[in-house]
């Protein structure tokens, strides 16, 4: 339907070769283009001079972590953070003259970057049945809609929430909380579709569905393995880490299906040498894997490390860690020794010498830290992959010491503190007992949906009302047309948001759009500025409050949002302290330690510069699973077979990107300019195939007999192995199948998608 997808627009391809290093001059050069561009000079350096610096306002983009000890004065963030903050910190409004002008069909017209440049949303707006423009509505308004909707339900499982990452602690704990007492556990939220197969491994493995690793310990390591991650691009600030490792005797292994620049070479643009266009060469290992050939990869360098083990028995693996913090060692060999070495290399697509070669840098190595990303977790097989990953670190001991552990790099910057908060369809009994002592309500016990389980019961009718806090549900989803379908069979959709995006566009029979601050906006309640906190990749819970002077009078923050939605919803029926809250949201946290494990004093530590750690069993060798110890995996490797026509595609982000938020179109490591609508293959497949590059393609998925297809692609001869391809999201996630997902954590395939390719009748 209309407005389901981005609409086909070329818009004048051209390639030159990829870069050989990041950052550098031209980083900062884009970087300030686009602040100035967008909030003007004295608007953005306002705040890029408080972005993620102790006291200021973290970063709305990725979650790496900000160092512990001193901060860069000059600039403690990356060129893809700036671009973040420039998108927030526009200047340009939607005022109620914006969408009388603009109706839903014209907007559904626009392209996903078109859309998020229009600007920020000033005030609430209302989509009457069978309307076709939004229209201003009084904050009470909305929450009487949203509260008439809800206790209109047969059931408070008939309602969805859905969180995107960046919601704050505060935010994320009183959303929960209002959710849960409302009387469902429908609790959707992006780690579903990204690192959900790291939690769900990491818990099964180690006890703690988290990474091990301190920054610091980058700086105090031998080996760092990087798999299915592209960090010039997706985190760009890891670059410095990467650097110092060197500096200090690191090897880094990049495992790939790419070649990303940001793994060749570095040039830290806070150095003369940055400046001077002297990079850093980062990957010593490059391993070019097939995709989902990962656990392959891993089971023929385990193979080798095994077989120098056996003839130097105690030099390889750490024997003693083994005995005594793990469990499942001899099952595992056994099943390592059952593995056929040649045929493990061909399924990785990994040259044998290079596969030898990233063995023989592990093989006296014993502090070893290994990164992954979105390239191991979207696969059917991707908690077995990265339980694989552990197995490795578990034979050498790297897990539980300085200078090593297990690293899963989040994307949105408070993804993990949502978790942490509560945010899961499947809570702990741990946590519902505590909700109930200190509220004295009964929440529900029984699991709710995840993403992939919402979006089917949206379209089955059984969801009636979709609630978002924040995130492009429409387009961060598989499946575009089936989602977009599931949210328009729902009475109310409802979008807690900072701009307008194509999940505005696809509505329910009724929709609102609720404006709420950015990161970088001042919060004043009562006559106080307030702040909020989140947590990194590594565990650390920091302060964040905002220096940028609202859009708009009529904005509201996410925590004064739920609590006047809640009060709405439950008069008063709810002893919750809701008026509270929302009053001074020192009283948030206070309540946030009464619930939350390892948040003690946490109005004072929080204070404290930098914030504080939560604890981390696996961090100090402590693994609270069943047996009390770290558990090896046995799962075989998933080859993947192929017929004749067919290829995997992956979705990739260009740099100009963050997730759903498209900042330009340019992937300028890639020497892919002003184009989105690409894909990107081997130039023996596109020869096979009878195309060249430049031709105009359509993409095709047969999953289960139901033909998915995606108009008028490019197609771009790259680097890439041969029956690979690779392709922007969300501009194909229309290709993803909403029935195709991972083991265990139900994430969507979206780098495991069978497609073949047929020329289109569309042309350039």
């Amino acid at each position: 339907m209309q407005g389901d997808q981005n609409p086909v627009k070329f818009t004048g391809l051209k390639l030159t070769k990829p870069k050989t290093a990041a950052a550098g001059v031209p980083a900062v050069y884009y970087s300030m283009k686009q602040v100035f561009e967008e909030a003007n000079i004295f608007r953005g350096m306002k705040a890029l001079l408080k972005m993620n610096q102790k006291g200021g306002f973290d970063c709305p983009s990725c979650a790496w972590p900000d160092p512990d000890d001193d901060r860069s004065p000059i600039g403690e963030y990356c060129e893809n953070g700036a671009k973040a903050l420039a998108d927030e910190a526009t200047t340009k409004r939607l005022t109620p003259d914006f969408f009388a002008t603009h109706s839903i069909a014209a907007l559904g017209e626009l392209s996903d970057y078109e859309i998020g440049k229009k600007g920020r949303i000033a005030q609430p707006m209302y989509l009457a049945p069978g309307a076709t423009h939004y229209t201003p509505l009084s904050w009470q308004a909305a929450y009487d809609k949203v509260a008439q909707h809800l206790q209109s339900l047969d059931s408070p499982n008939e309602a969805v929430f859905y969180t995107s990452g960046r919601t704050s602690n505060e935010a994320a704990f009183l959303y929960q909380l209002m959710v849960r007492e409302y009387g469902t556990n429908n609790l959707p939220d992006c780690s579903n579709m990204c690192h959900e197969s790291s939690g769900v491994a990491l818990g099964e493995a180690v006890g703690i569905g988290k990474g091990s690793v301190k920054l610091e310990d980058f700086y105090d390591t031998e080996v760092i393995i990087i798999l299915g991650q592209n960090p010039g691009t997706n985190h760009p600030r890891m670059l410095t880490a990467l650097q110092k490792a060197k500096a200090n005797g690191a090897c880094i292994i990049a495992v790939n299906p790419l070649p990303e620049t940001g793994l060749l070479g570095f040039m830290n643009p806070q150095t003369v040498s940055g400046w001077l266009h002297r990079p850093t060469h980062l990957a010593d290992i490059f391993l070019q894997v097939k995709i989902n050939g990962d656990m392959a990869l891993l089971k023929a360098i385990s193979l080798l490390l095994l077989e120098a083990e056996e003839q130097q028995p105690g030099r390889i693996f750490d024997q003693q860690f083994i005995a005594r913090k793990t469990d499942g060692y001899t099952a595992y060999l056994q099943h390592l020794r059952q593995q056929d070495f040649h045929q493990l290399v061909k399924a990785s697509g990994v040259p044998e010498e290079k596969v030898r070669e990233a063995a023989k840098a592990l093989m006296h190595k014993h502090k070893i830290i290994a990164c992954w990303a979105m390239g191991l977790t979207q696969h059917k097989n991707a908690v077995d992959t990265i339980r694989e990953v552990v197995n490795l670190l578990l034979l050498k001991g790297s897990i539980g010491k300085p200078g090593a552990g297990t690293c899963p790099v989040r994307g949105h910057s408070n993804v993990q503190g949502d978790r942490t908060m509560g945010i899961y369809e499947q809570p702990a009994p741990a946590l519902l007992d505590k909700l109930q002592e200190v509220y004295g309500f009964q929440p529900p016990r029984e699991h709710g949906y995840d993403v992939v389980h919402a979006i089917q019961a949206m379209h089955r009718g059984d969801a009636k009302v979709f609630f978002a806090m924040g995130g492009n549900f429409l387009s961060a989803t598989p499946d575009t047309e089936f989602t977009a379908a599931a949210l328009r069979n729902c009475r109310l959709t409802v979008h807690v948001s900072t701009k307008l995006n194509r999940s505005h566009v696809v509505h329910g029979q009724e929709a609102l759009i609720l404006p709420c601050f950015g990161r970088s906006d001042k919060d004043i309640q009562q006559g106080e500025a307030q702040f909020v906190t989140c947590e990194n990749s590594m565990g650390v819970i920091q302060s964040s409050k905002g220096v940028l002077q609202p859009v708009s009078d009529d904005l509201r923050s996410e925590p004064q949002i739920i609590c006047e939605l809640a009060q709405t919803l439950f008069r008063e029926k709810s002893a919750t302290p809701w008026g509270q809250y929302m009053q001074h949201y020192d009283h948030i946290r206070n309540d946030i330690e009464k619930v939350i494990p390892g948040f003690d004093n946490y109005n004072v530590r929080v204070r404290q510069p930098g914030g504080f750690y939560l604890p981390n069993g696996s961090r100090v060798g402590q693994f609270n699973t069943l047996s009390g110890k770290a558990g090896f995996n046995v799962a075989d490797p998933d080859i993947i077979t192929l017929d004749e026509g067919e290829y995997i595609m992956m979705t990739i982000r260009s740099h100009d990107q963050f997730n759903t938020t498209i900042y330009g179109l340019d992937d300028r490591y890639r020497g892919i300019y002003h184009e989105r609508r690409v894909i990107l293959m081997n130039e023996k497949d596109l020869q096979k195939a009878g195309l060249k590059a430049g031709d105009v393609v359509d993409l095709y998925n047969t999953f289960e007999g139901v033909e998915r297809v995606a108009r008028g692609f490019i197609t771009v001869a790259y680097d890439i192995p041969e029956t690979c391809t690779a392709t922007y999201f969300p501009e194909t996630n229309v290709l993803v199948p909403v029935k195709s997902v991972a083991a265990k954590s139900n994430t969507p395939t979206s780098k495991m998608v069978i497609i073949t390719i047929k020329p289109s009748a569309i042309k350039r």
